[in-house]
């Protein structure tokens, strides 16, 4: 077994476990944005939002809620910031959710990409070609 967050689940490798159900396990981050960063992972091996079956949407996101409920609650975080990678910067290719306590002022500044806009007409391009691959 490869994949580091499998060999968690399967209790092959050390993790401080927060949350463990039938579909899904929970675990603090070893590099943390924040202390308290947890990752909220499928039990099975499922690399990326877009491979995860229906049945285990609502089992992830409903501990992810959870974690961010949790991370408030018991570290005093005022607020968490949720998020995922898909492939690009996702450095286990396991489908994780990141849960990142948030308090005012800890630092962390929104995204670090490089915003654009879109040029006349561009959006209504965008959209309709969206809507046409969502059917």
């Amino acid at each position: 077994m490869t994949c580091i967050f499998c060999r968690i689940i399967a209790e092959d490798e050390p993790a401080e476990v927060v949350l463990d159900t039938d579909d899904v396990v929970a675990f603090l981050d070893t590099r943390p944005v924040f202390k308290g960063h947890v990752l909220v992972v499928p039990r099975d091996h499922i690399p990326t939002l877009t491979e995860l079956p229906d049945a285990l949407v609502a089992p992830l996101f409903t501990a992810a809620r959870s974690v961010a409920a949790a991370v408030r609650e018991a570290l005093g975080a005022q607020g968490s910031f949720v998020a995922m990678n898909n492939v690009v910067s996702q450095s286990v290719p396991h489908l994780h959710v990141h849960v990142v306590p948030r308090t005012k002022g800890d630092g962390l500044r929104g995204f670090f990409w490089p915003r654009v806009r879109y040029a006349v007409g561009e959006p209504e391009e965008y959209a309709a070609r969206l809507r046409a691959a969502l059917g």
